[in-house]
Order: structure tokens, then C-alpha cells, then sequence
């Protein structure tokens, strides 16, 4: 096994992945093809109808390639490749399209190509390469994030779109794809990620000559705050980063802010909060934070000593075993397993709900225990 976890968790996550194939398999002949974003009262909505290219339309595309691969029924990729071609229309409207291109094409065309070896997915996937890497800024060396009245914006989460262009530098050999993902990684280990291990969300950068400007608020507390889902981005980014470059730098970073994550996370009995430097009260979840870093702590994992596995692995299991016990919904009737994911502190629209991408972590978290996944990034 990858994951060295007792006798008893590892029966824990047999069952969690029992519960799971009962709900996704329920949810898939319920909701078919559609791009879910948000769970109300139980249905989700064609998030697709709205914005076909919103970053999370990828997400349960996702879900579906990893249910394939883990049960090989066939339901679960019919449904993902109609995902993937309706996203073919984003690259023809293309004006709504932005540094997320790795959380549309990566979990759909891209995870098909690796399955399936679909040459029609893997020109799919080195087209929104492409694009990604069009969005270079070569004064700052970062890739932009968003569209109109964002210039000059790098943040944390495109740290986990890189994966497109490293997947994409190998298919065409091309070292250039590769190097815009260092550049950017090499900008969030300067700007975006602190010392002690904590990150910006955002940091800006004058558009001509490339010069550090500030640190924004972003969807955490405050600037200088902790927001708990860019933190899981960076210890997920970066150790993604290290895999494909072997730049020591980027492990290094990973580890650090996994033991920030980890400290802060364990004082709160595994409970994630928005953000780390939020007030006490009121206190605000967020889920998605907590399991998309139990992925990265696995992954990490992968890449360090026996005497640090322990760590991560430990921390891992009692993040999701966290939400297990207190904020999945099993019912197969309704959609949507993780609740109170968190898009953002200040904005109660979509502040603990159940978002999409949480389940998709889950979900991967639980296969890499039971070495039942498939690399997505």
C-alpha cells in the first residue's frame, strides 16, 4: 500500500467508500451530464446554463473519471465524455475563459486521454494548455488570474492548474510549458507563500514592469489573513509541482505549509475553519479546505521519509474521518455528500454549503487510501 494506515482506518475507508459508490452511482442516473456547483435543499442546478466555463464545471466530470476507474461500470464514463463535449463550446465563446483551464480540462479531456487514450481528448486538453500558457505574464513572470479589472492579479489557486501545462509540456516535448509552470511556482514561492508557512491569496503586480505591488484581501478574512483553502492549495500546488520538476524548493514549501496547516488545524480537533486568522466568533467551515488538503498531505507523503510519512498520512486520516463524522450527507436521494464548503468569508451566498469540488476531494482522498485512484493531476 502507498498509505501505511492501520487495520482500523483502513476498514473505515472501505466503508466511507461503500457509502460513496451507493450515493455517486444514485446521483449519477439522477443528475446525469450537468456541471453541479452548489447543492439546495438537496438538487443540484446545471451550473452550465449559467456559465459554462465556471472554474468548478470540471469537478464532477472528475468524480466520474475516478468512479470509472475504480468500478470500470461504464455508466460513469458515458456521462463524463457528454461533460467533456459540452465544454467544447468554451473554447469557442472563449472570452469567458481564465487561468482555471486545468480544473475544466484536466479532470474531463485530459482524465479521459489517460483512461481511455482518446486522441480526440488529448487535443482537447493541449488546446486549454495552450490557452493557460498564453496567459503568461512575462513582466512579473506569472500567469494572470481572471479577465477585465483583475490585471496585474497572481494567486494561490493556479497553483493547482499548472498540472496541465507540465502533463501538456510532456505530451508535445516542449520544455517552454514546463518553464512557464517553474515561473509561475517560482513567483508564489517569493510572493504568495509566507515563511511560517501561512499564504496570500492574492498578490499584485504593476503591469509593465513586473514590480511587486501588494497583497489584496482575498476570499479569506482579510490581507495578511490565512485562508484555509489557499493554504490547501499550497501544500497540494506545490508537492504537484515537485512531482513533475523535482525542484527541491517546491518540497520544501509544501512541507512548511503542511505543518502550518496541520498546527493550526489540530488545536481545532480537525475542524478547518475559513480562515486561520479570522476572529474566534463567528465561527465559519470550511470543509473543501480540509479535504482538498488531506489530498495534499497524501500526496506529499508520497515524495518524503519514513519518519515523516507518519505525519502526513496521520493528519490526513483525521481530517477526513472529521468530516465523515460530522458533515456528510449519505442520504442517495439527495445530491451532494461533503457540507458547509466555503467559497468565501465574507460572502453568505456560498458560505457552508455544499460545494461540488468537496466532494470531489473526498472522494479522491478516500481511493488513495484504498490505492483505487487515479493520478487527476
Amino acid at each position: 500500500m502507498r498509505y501505511a494506515v492501520s487495520e482500523a482506518d483502513h476498514q473505515w475507508a472501505a466503508r466511507v467508500w461503500d457509502k460513496l459508490a451507493i450515493k455517486l452511482k444514485a446521483e449519477c442516473q439522477r443528475i446525469g451530464p450537468i456541471m453541479p456547483y452548489i447543492s439546495a435543499n438537496g438538487a443540484y442546478e446545471d451550473m452550465a446554463e449559467r456559465n459554462l466555463v465556471w472554474w468548478t464545471n470540471g469537478f464532477w466530470g472528475g468524480i466520474l473519471w475516478q468512479m470509472y476507474h475504480a468500478t470500470k461500470d461504464d455508466v460513469y464514463k458515458e456521462t463524463a465524455e457528454q461533460i467533456e463535449a459540452r465544454l467544447d463550446q468554451g473554447f469557442t465563446d472563449y472570452m469567458g475563459l481564465d487561468h482555471d483551464l486545468g480544473f475544466l480540462w484536466l479532470h474531463t479531456a485530459v482524465a479521459d486521454y489517460r483512461l481511455t487514450r482518446n486522441e480526440q481528448s488529448r487535443i482537447r486538453g493541449l488546446h486549454a494548455a495552450g490557452i493557460l500558457a498564453g496567459r503568461f505574464q512575462p513582466a512579473g513572470e506569472y500567469i494572470r488570474a481572471w479577465n477585465e479589472g483583475h490585471e496585474g492579479i497572481a494567486i494561490v489557486d493556479c497553483l493547482m492548474n499548472l498540472p496541465l501545462l507540465y502533463w501538456a509540456a510532456d505530451q508535445r516535448k516542449d520544455t517552454g510549458l514546463k518553464q512557464i509552470a517553474m515561473k509561475h511556482a517560482d513567483m508564489a514561492l517569493q510572493y504568495v507563500l509566507r515563511p511560517d508557512g501561512s499564504c496570500n491569496h492574492l498578490v499584485k503586480f504593476d503591469t509593465e514592469t513586473g514590480e511587486y505591488l501588494d497583497n489584496p484581501g482575498g476570499q479569506g478574512y482579510e490581507s495578511g489573513s490565512s485562508w484555509t483553502r489557499g493554504q490547501s492549495w499550497a501544500i497540494y500546488g506545490m508537492a504537484l509541482s515537485y512531482r513533475y520538476t523535482q525542484k527541491q524548493e517546491y518540497l520544501d514549501a509544501a512541507k512548511r505549509s503542511a505543518h502550518y496547516f496541520i498546527a493550526n488545524t489540530a488545536v481545532n480537533d480537525y475542524e478547518v475553519v475559513i480562515d486561520f486568522r479570522s476572529p474566534e466568533e463567528p465561527v465559519y467551515y470550511d470543509t473543501t479546505a480540509a479535504v482538498c488538503a488531506a489530498c495534499g498531505l497524501l500526496e506529499l507523503s508520497e515524495f518524503v521519509g519514513e519518519y515523516e510519512k507518519g505525519l502526513y498520512i496521520k493528519s490526513a486520516v483525521r481530517l477526513l474521518r472529521k468530516i465523515d463524522e460530522k458533515f456528510c450527507e449519505w442520504n442517495p436521494d439527495l445530491d451532494s455528500i461533503v457540507s458547509h464548503g466555503s467559497a468565501k468569508y465574507h460572502r453568505e451566498s456560498d458560505r457552508e454549503v455544499p460545494i461540488i469540488y468537496g466532494d470531489y476531494f473526498f472522494l479522491e482522498a478516500i481511493l488513495r487510501l484504498l490505492n483505487r485512484d487515479f493520478l487527476i493531476w
